[in-house]
């Protein structure tokens, strides 16, 4: 009799912490977005591949000094444009690249809708990107997938509330887009 309220008791016990949240396991998943292909304009979408409502291009670069360390030669000055940013609190961030010729990545930087200026539904903005071979630099391009508001956790980092779809990591130095 008392071996069977005891179990009792342990099933109740086990039931309330699984309907509360408490599990003895928790399931954890990390998954990875594809990355979207690169161009000099792009329809932002998130990390199931859907639009987020907001375009980005790259009207124009240069190659030049920064004028805050002309010592340190020639950098990548590119304008942005974000279409539709800012418009039902979307502020997207996308990875900005330099290729060369061959579409080798020369080097990578993310760019935040949040941080460029203008009209709500229109910002722009332009920034330096320094690179190791400016003068190898041949386009400059966006790649589509959504980097800003998104819990970064992992399942490693944490079991219970890390895990879940992330966009892909910055293309290296040197991979092809």
């Amino acid at each position: 009799m008392a071996l069977a309220r005891i179990l009792v008791g342990t099933s109740s016990a086990l039931a309330t912490l699984t309907l509360s949240g408490c599990g003895l396991l928790w399931s954890c998943t990390d998954t990875t977005a594809e990355r979207g292909e690169a161009g000099v304009r792009v329809e932002i979408e998130d990390e199931n591949g859907r639009p987020v409502g907001v375009t980005a291009e790259v009207p124009g670069w240069r190659r030049e000094p920064h004028p805050q360390v002309p010592a340190e030669g020639d950098h990548i000055h590119f304008d942005i444009r974000f279409h539709g940013a800012g418009v039902l609190g979307r502020e997207p961030a996308v990875d900005v690249c330099a290729v060369d010729k061959e579409r080798a990545v020369l080097g990578c930087q993310t760019v935040h809708s949040a941080q460029t200026s203008g009209p709500e539904g229109a910002y722009t903005g332009d920034y330096y990107l320094g690179v190791a071979h400016p003068e190898r630099v041949a386009e400059v391009l966006l790649i589509p997938n959504d980097q800003s508001a998104h819990d970064r956790r992992t399942c490693e980092d944490d079991i219970k509330d890390g895990g879940g779809p992330h966009p892909p990591e910055a293309p290296a130095v040197g991979e092809r887009l």
